[in-house]
Order: structure tokens, then sequence, then C-alpha cells
């Protein structure tokens, strides 16, 4: 059988960490027509227990897993970095050596913090990893045991991840502006906002190739399988609260703080205990011409996540 490729007629078996996330809620929709979805929480597979997490790959035999599950509080792991590398490189080394030993497939998701984000222009795959927070470092540990695995996988880096579950910046900037008069955000922080929607359908899409391509699924396993996935375009943490608080004042959401009385602030004065990259910007080119599509401008699933939320209530 050519490297990586399950049959068509044969479902594989999917072991989905993280299932109650953000991405992972949104992965278990778009994972569904691949083949048997096993979703797992923190509760039923916690990336903390490695010997529980081992038995728990040998008890499923998964042909692909997909981990979701990540230690995710940038501040806390300043003072809990044993913790932030068991779940973010440990527990990864763990999937990936599985998969190397039974030819399955990995799919992990890392972060923008792996870069310094001192680079004037968005960073590509081939641009050296600088990590300044224990977070940052943690998740560049996991990629790097992931590639030193020979493990057939995708990784996916992303930044800036929301969706209309569970908490965001987006959600939360609705609630202070519904609460307060007037605003404070950084303006000398940029990104793309990408939603974890798009994150999901696109990994769903990713698979759906190595299953069923042959020469796709060898040039990913013989290639480098990191790849940068955001939405188009880019802003400002305040660009993104202004244009949040925008499209709500023009869906009639009651708010007490306009878009133009969000001020702008830098960083400095805004401090927190871990370093944010000042440039969170992402080249997706390269996965753009892998899978032959087009990422859509940040601006559109912010909308659809906003229409989402206002329909919640």
């Amino acid at each position: 059988m050519s490297a990586g490729v399950v049959p068509a007629d044969t479902p594989p078996r999917i072991l989905l960490l993280g299932a109650d996330g953000q991405l992972g809620w949104e992965l278990r929709r778009a994972l569904l027509p691949l083949g048997s979805v096993l979703a797992m929480n923190r509760t039923q597979a916690d990336l903390s227990d490695l010997p529980a997490l081992r038995a728990t790959l040998e008890r499923e035999q998964p042909d692909i897993i997909v981990n979701a599950a990540a230690y995710t509080a940038v501040d806390k792991a300043e003072s809990e970095p044993e913790l932030a590398t068991r779940i973010n490189a440990e527990a990864p080394k763990l999937l990936a050596d599985y998969a190397a030993a039974h030819q399955a497939w990995l799919v992990h998701y890392s972060t923008d913090y792996v870069f310094d984000g001192t680079k004037p222009e968005p960073y590509t795959e081939l641009d050296a990893p600088k990590p300044r927070s224990v977070y940052g470092r943690s998740k560049l540990a996991g990629e790097q045991a992931i590639a030193a695995s020979g493990c057939r996988h995708f990784m996916f880096r992303t930044s800036w991840v929301y969706a209309a579950r569970g908490g965001n910046f987006a959600k939360t900037m609705l609630k202070l502006a519904r609460e307060r008069e007037h605003l404070r955000v950084v303006a000398d922080q940029f990104g793309a906002p990408t939603s974890a929607e798009l994150i999901a359908d696109v990994t769903a899409l990713a698979l759906h190739r190595v299953r069923t391509d042959a020469t796709f699924a060898t040039a990913v396993w013989t290639q480098s399988g990191l790849y940068h996935l955001t939405a188009s375009g880019s802003t400002s943490w305040h660009g993104y609260a202004q244009f949040v608080l925008q499209q709500a004042a023009a869906q009639g959401v009651a708010l007490r703080c306009a878009a133009e009385a969000v001020e702008p602030i830098a960083t400095v004065d805004y401090p927190l205990p871990a370093p944010r990259p000042a440039n969170s910007r992402l080249d997706c080119d390269r996965l753009q011409a892998t899978l032959g599509i087009a990422l859509p401008q940040w601006q559109l699933q912010v909308q659809r996540m906003l229409a989402e939320v206002a329909l919640q209530g």
C-alpha cells in the first residue's frame, strides 16, 4: 500500500483529542465524513498523564490521531513550565512515536508563539523559530519531537483562534462594551483572527487528500508536513476590537462603548507575564498551493461568528 493511504472503502479509525475545546468541537463536525471518530475530552484523555495516554492509543489503535489538546494558558505557563512541557512537548512525542510505529497519521496544531515576532514580514515555514515564552518553547519542542519521529504528519501553525463556542477575544470585547463606555486595546501587535471552523475544514480536506491520493500522501510524508494556517489579511487587536463592535452595532446590539471609543494603546501599557509576538502574521502560501485552496479574509468568518453569537442571545 502507498505511504499512509487508507483504502477509500475502509473508513479509518480517527482518535480526536481535546474534543471539547473550541477547535476540537469544530473537528467533531468536520471529521465525521472521513471515518469512525472517537472524540475524547480532557477527562477521557488527559495529555498530562502519559502512561494513560499510551494505554489509550494501544487500546483504540487509531489510523489517524488528531491532537487538538494543548496547554494554552500562555501566562500561567511561565509558572508551570513542567506541566506545559509535558502536555505540549512530551505528549505529542508519545503520539508521534505511536504513529511512526503503527504507520498512522498524526495531525497536530502549533502556534505563532514559536517566533519572536520581530520580523517585519509574515513568517514562512522556513523562518527559524525563536520563542520568547515558556508556552512558545513548549510548543516548539512538540513540533521538533514530531518531526524527529519520522511519523506521517501534518503540523498546522495558526494564531488568534476563535469560535462561537467558548470564550474568545471578540466575545470578551462585546461583554466589556456592554458594560463600559471606554475600552483600551493593544494596537501594536498584528495577526489574523482565524476561526476554529476554518482550521477544522482545512484539516478534514488535508486528511481526505492523503486518504485518497497516493501521490499527495507520499509527497507530504517525504517532505515537511509543517504548514501555516490562518485566515487571509491582518489587523491589530485594536482593529479587531473596533471591527467586532462595528458589526455588533450594525446588528442592533446595544453597546455602551462605540467602536470609535476604543483607545489604542501600546503593549508596554498592558504588561503580562509572558511576552507576546508583535508580529503574528503567518505566510500561508505553501498550504494554499499544496491543497489548491484560497483562504478567506479574516473579516468574513468573524462576521459569521458574531451572527452565531447573536442567535445564541
